[in-house]
């Protein structure tokens, strides 16, 4: 009971405190003079990715990589099979021409830099630096395509203005506190649950803090779609699994080198990679063919999530 007592208590802290860390940060940055793009940029991008990367963190250091890369594959899996999925049957999705330029693309090549690199069921420094490369050759060309394109994502002006030094840096300080926390009291309640139950942390990171550390984008793509804001709610996940990937999945091979259970290859990730393609090949159609991403292909998304869940179940 006070376990999962934690457990939700973490959950709430992660989103709070990202949303708290968010803020402040962007409040300091504007009063400081920094560009909106450079906070669209890192701020606001590390803010929304914030409760898988410090909840995978914790994870490493406290010696359970397989925690932490299972939050990383879970998430991934939620976010296209019940998020997007549900989005979908909401309402049909038109997916932004973009996307098959850039971000699919990306979206495809990290997933599959990250399937070479768990291949041989070990994540260590290498595997860490090469998935960090890449986000630092990501970051780089987004920064260099905003900078010539003159695009800047838009900031909220009127609370942020509101916001003086003093109180910028109280949210700050006041959500990074709320995130490591949050993340140490879900990372061991958690793992007291695994315990408990005689199953695996990778289990755990798959299913319960998965789902937690996913609640934001589920609830911002449901909200996009009643707004009828269909290029974000897809922007939102394509980007979140991306982050996911890259910014989640250094943690284990740079605090907890180590090796990994064959299932987080085997079952998990080869459904990552198949949710993957079968979310590319949607945006592609319906780029080219000026189709929705409709509810058949929501129902088929949330199926297939349902059938790995059933499967990783059976396999316990």
């Amino acid at each position: 009971m006070f376990d999962t007592v934690f457990i939700v208590l973490g959950f709430i802290g992660l989103i709070w405190g990202a949303d708290k860390f968010m803020f402040g940060a962007s409040a300091l940055a504007r009063n400081l003079g920094v560009s909106p793009l450079m906070i669209g940029l890192t701020i606001v991008a590390f803010g929304t990715s914030a409760p898988e990367i410090f909840s995978s963190a914790v994870s490493a250091l406290n010696n359970k990589p397989e925690l932490a890369i299972g939050n990383a594959l879970g998430s991934n899996l939620f976010n296209v099979g019940v998020a997007l999925g549900v989005a979908a049957i909401i309402s049909p999705l038109k997916p932004p021409d973009s996307l098959i330029d850039k971000e699919i693309p990306a979206l495809l090549l990290v997933t599959l830099v990250t399937g070479a690199l768990m291949f041989d069921l070990y994540m260590g420094f290498f595997d860490a630096a090469i998935l960090i490369g890449i986000t630092a050759f990501f970051g780089y060309r987004l920064f260099r395509q905003r900078v010539r394109t003159g695009a800047v994502p838009e900031i909220a002006d009127s609370e942020l203005a509101a916001a003086n030094n003093l109180q910028a840096v109280a949210y700050l300080f006041l959500g990074l506190a709320l995130l490591i926390l949050s993340a140490m009291a879900l990372v061991e309640a958690a793992t007291s649950i695994a315990e408990r139950l005689n199953v695996s942390a990778a289990i755990i990171g798959l299913t319960i803090v998965a789902l937690g550390t996913s609640l934001p984008e589920l609830a911002l793509s449901v909200t996009c779609v009643l707004k009828g804001h269909h290029d974000l709610a897809i922007g939102n996940i394509v980007g979140s699994n991306i982050l996911n990937l890259l910014a989640v999945l250094p943690f284990p091979g740079l605090f907890s080198a180590g090796p990994i259970e064959s299932s987080l290859l085997n079952r998990d990730y080869v459904m990552v990679l198949l949710l993957t393609v079968l979310l590319a090949f949607f945006c592609y159609r319906g780029i080219k063919q000026h189709k929705m991403i409709g509810r058949l292909s929501g129902f088929i998304f949330l199926l297939i999530y349902c059938s790995w869940f059933t499967l990783m179940l059976v396999q316990i």
